[in-house]
């Protein structure tokens, strides 16, 4: 089957079109054939080789790009139930960079008949990310105010959707581009606020009547740590989910005290398969309906065809999209 391999490289890595071993699935898994598969953030690092989610894991010898697809059902483990071949279906994934690729059933999510292929892969990634970080760990009630920094970053503007979805009241959301500003109202942000205002504390404060926000779902990271606690109100949530900024930031461990902030991290990178089956039927159990029915969905940026994914990827580094890019396979 072809995939992109990714090359290590003294600059970084690269991605090559190959041929490679089609992979066989283990007793719990699902072989799929897949029709499309979408870009995120982490992807570059793993083509820098600086990412790695262990339960999904390429095996064999070849490390091949992608962490979700979107696909057919060709052949299931002796161990599967609820799967059978010719099923749609998309997942997280390790792999999702080629024709074929191998998922535990238990994180599959069959593919509602109004989704696209390539609608489907842009959602296990952003939706699952989102929804855990803003219902599970933020414990997220309606009424409550959120603020969701890189706002017009295709994985954060799935928080907000999911934040109106659910009954949020105040949904700030923080951009880098003006020029973004009516498309992030579109989706659901109520407070557009300029990433780079220095007076955007006193803009959040004044907006919440002095009291501050309940939830920041932060994308960012490092730069915007200091003040995303100064905005946050009193037993507010912070939840780190990515670091488009650096790694590191000052904190007022006085005004953690305080104001008795939680500060929460995410990832899946150190996740088994079990806690991804549990952030997958949680997200699907208060989700799956909508994403149905139409009343949640993606935002599709631009499609890429497979042998193109080097020049996906330096598209979504550029930050030329708003919405996820997609490959199609």
């Amino acid at each position: 089957m072809k995939a992109m391999v990714i090359v290590a490289g003294a600059d970084g890595g690269t991605l090559e079109v190959r041929d490679v071993p089609e992979p066989t699935p283990e007793p719990s898994e699902l072989l799929i054939d897949v029709k499309a598969t979408a870009l995120n953030r982490a992807d570059l690092s793993q083509r820098a080789g600086r990412y790695r989610q262990e339960a999904t894991a390429n095996r064999g010898e070849h490390v091949i790009a992608g962490l979700e697809s979107a696909g057919v059902v060709v052949a299931t483990g002796r161990d599967v139930d609820g799967f059978s071949p010719g099923d749609c279906v998309m997942a997280m994934c390790g792999g999702g960079y080629a024709e074929r690729t191998v998922v535990d059933h238990r994180i599959a999510i069959p593919i509602p008949d109004r989704i696209s292929f390539e609608e489907a892969a842009a959602i296990p990634v952003a939706f699952q990310t989102e929804h855990d970080a803003l219902v599970t760990r933020a414990r997220f009630e309606p009424g409550a105010s959120v603020l969701i920094t890189a706002a017009s970053a295709a994985v954060a503007m799935t928080g907000v959707k999911i934040a109106r979805f659910l009954g949020a009241g105040t949904i700030f959301g923080t951009i880098a581009d003006a020029s973004l500003a009516d498309r992030v109202r579109g989706i659901g942000v109520d407070e557009v606020l300029d990433a780079f205002a220095d007076d955007l504390v006193a803009q959040v404060l004044e907006a919440t009547g002095g009291s501050g926000v309940d939830i920041v779902l932060d994308h960012v990271g490092g730069p915007d740590l200091e003040r995303n606690l100064e905005l946050m109100a009193v037993k507010g949530r912070l939840i780190s989910i990515g670091r488009l900024g650096p790694f590191v930031g000052p904190i007022d461990l006085d005004l953690l005290a305080r104001k008795r902030l939680e500060l929460i991290g995410v990832s899946f990178r150190t996740r088994t398969i079990d806690e991804y089956a549990a952030v997958k039927q949680a997200m699907v159990d208060e989700l799956g309906v909508a994403l149905a029915d139409g009343r949640l969905a993606p935002t599709i940026d631009r499609v890429f065809n497979l042998e193109d994914a080097t020049a996906a990827q330096y598209y979504m580094e550029a930050n030329k999209h708003f919405g996820k890019v997609v490959l199609r396979v």
